[in-house]
């Protein structure tokens, strides 16, 4: 789901806007937030944290990206792991992209198919 940018004039009232939108289209489950304050993880932690998650019955996983003035603090609060792809600068579009590729190998280390090299 990509949600519109806010219009307010400063950082935080758009971050403030973009939050009470993103809180209200979550989906109950695991929330990730990736900002570029959370902390960064090998492959075979973040296949564990979402093996953990199924294991304990959660339906489904939210992956929130935010806007070009980062996620509200209440966002990251909330969220069950908040993770960083490093201290770059990333286009949404490519972290999405960045996403996909990790939940296919945390399917592929799930699984124990060859994909993913240890």
């Amino acid at each position: 789901v990509e949600l519109p940018e806010s219009r307010g004039r400063r950082p935080d009232e758009r971050k403030r806007d973009e939050a009470a939108a993103i809180t209200a289209r979550l989906s109950p489950g695991l929330v990730i937030a990736l900002d570029e304050r959370g902390r960064s993880q090998a492959s075979d932690a973040f296949a564990a944290r979402i093996a953990e998650a199924r294991d304990a019955g959660t339906a489904s996983a939210s992956f929130v990206i935010g806007g070009a003035d980062g996620l509200a603090d209440e966002i990251r609060d909330a969220a069950g792991l908040t993770l960083a792809f490093g201290a770059l600068t990333i286009p949404h579009q490519l972290v999405r992209v960045l996403v996909l590729e990790q939940l296919y190998r945390t399917m592929t280390i799930l699984t124990g198919h060859p994909y993913h090299r240890a």
